[in-house]
């Protein structure tokens, strides 16, 4: 055992619900919505409050093909490359059909997104893609005016059950190894069981481990830790995309938790530069889309700047945008940057790269079907060959409405009905106060740029994260944060390459035998396994491997 295990505890008279959904950003929303619309007792768990997702923190837009200029053909051709290598054809090409339509059924349901003077849609540009093709609302606040209109459509349905402040400690299987529920731990340190006849992980990524971050701190990878517990498997997990435009706030406006604040992809889309502290442009030369190249690009290019200059951070210079454009287009970002001491309108924003997500997770088929019967990942959590190495800026919200409803229309299609569960075996939880220290490691070690060296101090750290006495909030934050960080580590040191968002100092090129998706179980004794999957082999935009 590697204290990644969690132990059993007196638990009261379980629930019962039709289909469990853990999280409330898009992908688990949507699923929600789809169930409730056809009947389906449905619960939805959220660790926080239901509006604490990084859906409801996207600043970004939706991307779809929307003007008879672009193509699904180009849409595909952009994630493809953008994915470097990684990207599985099928399941891209299933994201880029299905995308119009379900942007449609979203603005359907009540979402507004923004309109240019002739009344159609204000399409964007951004890093990676070749046309205009992202949807915006609100200017800046797209995922927030997403959010709201899936949780006005789902108020009031009935069957429907939403516990706050509610997370996900393991799922439930029965003798047949189907998902059949899963354990919880609330607001008071309180544990219990749900049963259901199946179970959605919509719970996000892993990006909330590094204390620079984009994402909510509730994004700690708690959805891939009990998967992995619950047998199935997850791939890719060493691909983690830094933004590369995210706020350093400067030090006397610094707040007492200021993790980072997202400067989006969008901004430069509309024409800001990144410069150093000299005013000379960071990307001319580097790319041929220069600041709207890939975020692997950008946030490696930046990073090898700061490391040979010694600056701490860099500019995005959009002073040119004016008072009006930034009132207008960005009004989040300039009352954020405001609140922290930076005027956009007047002086360039002081930027460095931040965690944002994960290209990794849980192993899944686009309708969300993981190797264990019932138990579906759908979202950030999953891992179904659309993001590869790297994700296409505003792909991701686009996924969680795709993979929503065809997860939902699955279960419905083909209604599990599993036993009861069965135990498992558990060992103490790992010490509550092992996660700064492994944290700080993953910040140090396991950032934009990586080595060997570094990424064996995260793994031993995370092997040996000490045991706490019982289970409560800090040690399962901490059980999770181990076995998430000792996985990544792993595969970033086996992936002995260069590629997409995973970038090796030691090893800067690619290597063409390392296209493959390294898939990573636990066995009976709860040691990591892997197995390489070539790129190709698991084209399947319907089932499961």
């Amino acid at each position: 055992m590697h204290g990644w295990e969690l132990p059993h505890g007196a638990e009261d008279r379980p629930l019962r619900t039709g289909v469990l959904v853990v999280g409330s950003g898009v992908a688990g929303l949507t699923t929600a919505w789809c169930l409730c619309r056809s009947g389906v007792p449905t619960t939805i768990l959220t660790r926080a409050s239901l509006s604490d997702s990084s859906t409801d923190w996207a600043q970004g837009g939706l991307a779809a093909v929307w003007s008879p200029e672009d193509s699904t053909r180009s849409h595909v051709a952009d994630t493809l490359t953008a994915g470097a290598g990684l990207c599985e054809p099928g399941p891209v090409r299933a994201l880029a059909a299905e995308a119009p339509e379900a942007l449609r059924r979203l603005i359907a349901l009540g979402t507004r997104f923004d309109t240019g003077p002739d009344g159609g849609a204000d399409l964007h540009l951004e890093g990676g893609h070749s046309a205009r093709r992202i949807l915006h609302a609100g200017g800046d606040r797209s995922g927030h005016e997403v959010h709201r209109a899936l949780v006005a459509a789902l108020r009031g349905r009935a069957r429907l059950d939403v516990r706050e402040s509610v997370r996900v400690v393991d799922v439930l299987t029965d003798a047949d190894g189907e998902a059949c529920g899963a354990r919880v731990l609330d607001g008071r340190g309180r544990t219990g069981s749900i049963l259901a006849g199946a179970v959605v992980l919509a719970s996000g990524g892993i990006a909330g481990l590094w204390p620079t971050s984009t994402n909510p701190p509730v994004c700690t990878g708690d959805g891939l830790a009990a998967a992995l517990r619950a047998g199935a498997r997850a791939r890719d997990v060493e691909f983690l995309q830094f933004h590369p435009t995210v706020l350093v706030v400067p030090p006397r406006w610094r707040r007492p938790g200021d993790r980072g604040v997202l400067i989006s992809e969008a901004v430069r889309g509309d024409g800001a530069l990144l410069v150093d502290h000299g005013g000379a442009r960071i990307m001319a030369g580097v790319h041929q889309l220069a600041d709207l190249a890939p975020r692997d690009v950008v946030s490696s290019a930046e990073h090898a700047h700061m490391a040979r200059t010694g600056e701490p951070h860099l500019f995005l210079d959009a002073t040119a945008f004016g008072a009006a454009a930034w009132r207008e287009r960005f009004p989040s970002i300039l009352r954020m940057c405001r609140e922290r001491g930076v005027d956009p309108v007047t002086e360039p924003i002081p930027v460095r790269p931040g965690a944002h997500y994960h290209c990794g997770g849980v192993r899944a088929d686009m309708a969300g079907r993981t190797d264990v019967p019932g138990l579906h990942a759908v979202g950030e959590a999953a891992c179904t060959g659309v993001q590869g190495a790297n994700r296409l800026a505003s792909n991701s919200l686009t996924e969680g409405l795709v993979m929503g409803r065809r997860a939902a229309e699955a279960i419905i299609a083909d209604f599990p009905r599993p036993g009861p569960p069965v135990a498992r075996p558990s060992s103490p939880p790992a010490d509550g106060g092992a996660t700064g220290g492994i944290r700080r490691l993953l910040a140090e070690y396991a950032g934009v740029l990586r080595t060997d060296e570094g990424l064996a101090l995260v793994e031993a750290a995370a092997q040996e994260p000490g045991r706490a006495a019982g289970l409560d909030d800090a040690s399962l934050t901490a059980t999770n944060t181990a076995l998430v960080a000792a996985l990544l580590a792993r595969a970033a040191r086996r992936r002995r390459e260069s590629r997409g968002c995973h970038r090796r100092a030691d090893l800067l090129v690619e290597d063409p035998a390392w296209l493959v998706h390294q898939d990573w179980s636990l066995d009976d004794e709860r040691r990591p396994r892997v197995r390489d999957v070539p790129v190709g082999r698991c084209d399947d935009a319907e089932g499961p491997r």
